[in-house]
């Protein structure tokens, strides 16, 4: 078994698919070194173990309480079939990461993020969760409970989510442009300016040329599409994020207002996500840095460009969850599409954190990092979490080799 972009193969001898969650209590009281698996859309050995959960058979569960404004879902639905089931409520989630295909669980357990200078993370809109823990028990938090900022972003390490609760909203329309041809020091002069330009903004970038080459705007169906956006023009093909790729997998463009569902991720949810075979790592700094990092970036580029698609600039808002990348911190997230070669993405991730190091950033979870960027001080709530995770998880059932690097490198800070 292997993960979405098959760069890891699952060193699992196990995987349990329970049918109830009964069965899954029995199963994590007596198991050792576990770990639960949602989309498999991580790309590293985050969620990896000797015996591997797999809730896809587990009841579904989707309830929706008007009063409260959120949904009670199963952790394995996906984000795709969450929308769905939403459309007859005329409801929305507040946003979506790039594609819709992950699971709720997965997303918010490594806070997975979509765009939006005024959107938090996915996990943000968790309002209460529930978590199956290694000695057989259901435990149930909500917001403002003690532990709950610590457990939501749980990193797979507190147990097994069996529902979530999310925040919802009133259902809403969007229209997505395409840009070419952002100059660089538009971008970096009015760089707050152009990411509150639309409700959702993406700039993609090889970081080589004299302009941005795209700059993906999500914005209320009434605003219009204009001819000049800070120096850049509506494209006139479909774009896809990877330059010299199709863009008929992604969602519509050229400024076609449609549901919210169909415009926030860049791809659709019924075509191959990005392009499949590829490896990614994604850096996160606070978002008063954002110009210099990106200048930091341009320098580098001559040491990433052999072992990159692509590099995507994204913002994120602030947000108290001990775990998250935005915790305390509104950021820019510096993403970036490798080519398939392990060993060329991992030294170009290292280049990307050396030239971010003065800027203090922080690793997205689920994707490739190099593990010396992590100190006591990168995760100021970091330890805290850590003494939650051994107080839910006694036995260190969840205690797999990715979490033992984590307590090695907060411990060596």
């Amino acid at each position: 078994m292997h993960n979405w972009a098959g760069n890891h193969r699952f060193q699992a001898t196990q995987v349990h698919r329970p049918t109830s969650v009964d069965e899954l209590c029995g199963l994590l009281k007596a198991g050792d070194n576990l770990r639960a698996i949602g989309s498999r859309h991580s790309f590293t050995d985050v969620n990896d173990a000797n015996a591997i959960i797999d809730g896809s058979e587990l009841p579904e569960v989707f309830a929706v309480d008007h009063d409260a404004m959120t949904v009670t879902v199963s952790s394995a639905m996906t984000y795709t079939r969450c929308a769905a089931l939403l459309s007859p409520h005329r409801l929305a989630l507040h946003n979506l990461a790039s594609l819709p295909h992950i699971t709720v669980a997965g997303a918010t357990a490594t806070a997975t993020h979509g765009s939006g200078s005024g959107n938090g993370n996915l996990a943000t809109a968790v309002r209460a969760i529930e978590i199956a823990t290694s000695t057989g028990e259901l435990i149930s938090l909500a917001r403002g409970d003690d532990d709950f900022d610590g457990a939501v972003v749980s990193l797979g390490a507190l147990g097994v989510a069996t529902l979530l609760t999310v925040a919802v909203q009133p259902s809403f329309d969007l229209a997505q442009t395409v840009y070419e041809g952002l100059p660089w020091s538009t971008l970096t002069d009015s760089f707050d300016d152009v990411f509150a330009a639309g409700y959702s903004v993406s700039a993609f970038t090889r970081y080589a040329n004299d302009s941005v080459e795209t700059i993906w705007v999500k914005q209320d169906s009434a605003d219009a599409a204009c001819d000049d956006f800070f120096g850049a023009s509506p494209a006139q093909v479909a774009h896809h994020p990877i330059p010299g790729h199709d863009g008929a997998g992604c969602t519509r463009q050229f400024g076609v207002a449609g549901p919210w569902h169909e415009r926030l991720p860049h791809f659709e949810a019924d075509a191959i996500p990005s392009i499949g075979a590829e490896i990614q790592s994604e850096f996160f700094v606070s978002i008063e840095h954002a110009a210099d990092a990106i200048e930091a970036l341009r320098e580098a580029y001559g040491d990433l460009d052999d072992a990159m698609y692509v590099s995507e600039i994204r913002t994120v808002a602030a947000d108290d969850l001990w775990m998250s990348p935005q915790c305390g911190q509104s950021t820019v997230a510096f993403h970036f599409t490798w080519k398939p070669d392990q060993a060329a993405a991992a030294h170009a991730a290292a280049t990307v954190a050396t030239a971010l190091a003065p800027f203090a950033p922080r690793p997205h979870w689920g994707k490739v990092f190099p593990w010396s960027m992590l100190t006591a001080q990168t995760y100021e709530r970091a330890g805290d979490f850590i003494a939650l995770a051994e107080r839910l998880d006694p036995r260190g059932a969840f205690r797999n080799e990715w979490f033992e690097r984590l307590v090695s490198a907060i411990a060596a800070g």
